[in-house]
Parts: C-alpha cells; structure tokens; sequence
C-alpha cells in the first residue's frame, strides 16, 4: 500500500455557524458561541435584491477583517494601539464561472511607525488564514497606506 502524504494538519475543528435559506435568495448566517448573525441577499446583478452583503461580499470583507485582526495580535505583541485603522474592499467578480477574481484592501492607519514596525505589521498581515486559505489564482491587492 502507498504511503499517503499528509499536506496539513487539522489542530481543531469545531462546529462554527448555521445558515437558513429565508427565502428570495436571502440567507441568515447565525455564530453559534455567541448567538451574533448577519444576513446574506444575492447581489442585484445575480438576481437579488442586494440589500446586505452577498456571500462573495462576505469572503472578500473576511479577509480584511482577518488581516486587520492579525495586525491587532501583532500591535499588541509589540505594545502598540492600531484603534482606528480601517480596510476599505473592493471585490471584482469575473464570469465564465462567476467568481471573485480580485480582492483589492487599501489599509489605512491613523499612526505611523518606524519602518521596522511597519514592515512588521504589513508582514504579519499577509500571513492571516483567510489569505492562506484562498484560492491561488484569486488576486490579492493589500496597499498599507501610513500617514507620512
């Protein structure tokens, strides 16, 4: 019998969410630890109503969401406050599938800090899991803009 490869490591895995189809192409998405949840609707150019975030919505704003995390851990790590720092997203969808072919994060901080730190903090950013776990063709465009 061939010796089978392991390519990762499972460390935990944990029931995390439910989500139910309301209907009119809407879903609620419910975190079941702390009972918080946000509503899903297809987008007005897919057939839906587009009054919250779509699911591909969601995917591109979790991984600015996770990289503004990851720097938070590392900020603290380093005894620094990064309140305050936003993310704006951009998401392009491409056809033929229909999928997110670009994310683009444009990361705005409020304070700047050496160069070191910086790289530090733009470093550990790339390395947040939702950036790991996305597919590699799908392009990944983060600008760290500091305040001069």
């Amino acid at each position: 019998m061939p010796k089978q490869e392991t390519f990762f490591t499972i460390k935990y895995s944990n029931m995390t969410s439910t989500v139910t189809y309301l209907g009119d192409l809407r879903t609620n998405a419910t975190h079941l630890p702390s009972k918080s949840g946000f509503i899903t609707d297809a987008p007005i150019d897919n057939k839906g109503k587009g009054e919250a975030f779509s699911p591909t919505d969601t995917v591109a704003t979790a991984l600015a969401s996770c990289l503004l995390t990851i720097m938070g851990i590392k900020g603290d790590n380093l005894q620094i406050d990064l309140t305050g720092t936003t993310a704006t997203v951009t998401k392009v969808m491409g056809v033929e599938p229909r999928r997110i072919i670009e994310v683009k994060i444009d990361v705005t901080f409020l304070k700047g800090f050496d160069s070191k730190t910086q790289n530090l903090l733009e470093r550990a950013a790339l390395t947040c899991p939702v950036a790991n776990s996305l597919h590699p063709d799908l392009i990944q465009n983060i600008t760290f803009n500091w305040p001069s």
